[in-house]
């Protein structure tokens, strides 16, 4: 079930054993999460694949999938974090978030550290990850997004990220169902401090204690110490509802 962290009311004393309150504020704003809410990564065979492709190389399936596993293994952007991070990367490792080039250049040393054999597969790997092609929006994104919009709730991404997700989001034709982007890269702040989830709602021009962040990791759940209430859903696979359903429920949305 989602660890769901209800919005809060003001207590006025004794009063509130006797006379009925709201269960929670009204939702003018929801936050949300990019990776492992509103889209997942292509899967990993299918990234090689198209990586190896632009290279020049076809693979057959058995090499391709034995580069995978290796490649997840060292750390792939958008997939699980390295087993080990070299000691040459750390410190492009600890600022992937804040700068591009140390994103870039994070993920493209640890994809160096296996062994390819094809000249210029690591940049081919990450570039990927640029692309809309290289992402897989959840199937209950768009219309979850519709919904808020047309309730007139304010919506904005709120992610730890390298680079830019608007160039995403026009390919996919939600560009006009986000109001805005608070990056991490961009404000200088990754989650979970409060700061980010704070220039997110500035950003939209509303009070934290009638937002909602949408995510699905504990450095989502930050946006407590913001003020703002939050839904952590639980991990879904590419192509799967995700439970964002349920974000319409809070914010009262039919």
């Amino acid at each position: 079930m989602p660890d769901r962290t209800e919005l809060p009311h003001a207590s006025s004393g004794a009063d509130d054993a006797v006379r009925p309150s709201p269960s929670r504020r009204p939702v003018e704003a929801v936050l949300f999460d990019f990776h492992g809410t509103l889209a997942q990564v292509e899967e990993p065979l299918a990234w090689v694949l198209a990586a190896a492709s632009a290279c020049g190389v076809e693979l057959d399936r058995i090499r391709a999938t034995s580069l995978a596993d290796r490649l997840l293994t060292a750390g792939r952007a958008g997939g699980p974090l390295p087993a080990r991070v070299p000691p040459r990367l750390a410190e492009l490792w600890a600022d992937r978030d804040l700068y591009p080039h140390a994103h870039r250049g994070a993920y493209t040393g640890l994809a160096e550290t296996v062994d390819t054999g094809i000249d210029g597969f690591a940049d081919a790997l990450y570039e990927r990850v640029l692309v809309p092609e290289g992402w897989l929006p959840y199937p209950d994104t768009a219309p979850v997004l519709g919904a808020l919009r047309a309730g007139g709730v304010k919506v904005a991404v709120v992610s730890n990220i390298g680079f830019d997700l608007r160039p995403l989001f026009a390919a996919w034709g939600l560009d006009a169902l986000v109001d805005a982007y608070a990056l991490s890269y961009e404000v200088g702040r990754c989650k979970p401090d409060p700061g980010i989830f704070l220039r997110a709602c500035g950003m939209l021009g509303v009070d934290p204690e009638h937002t909602l962040m949408v995510g699905d990791t504990p450095a989502d759940a930050g946006a407590v110490a913001a003020g703002c209430g939050v839904l952590v859903l639980p991990a879904a696979d590419a192509g799967r509802p995700n439970g964002l359903g349920a974000v319409l429920d809070l914010a009262g949305v039919g």
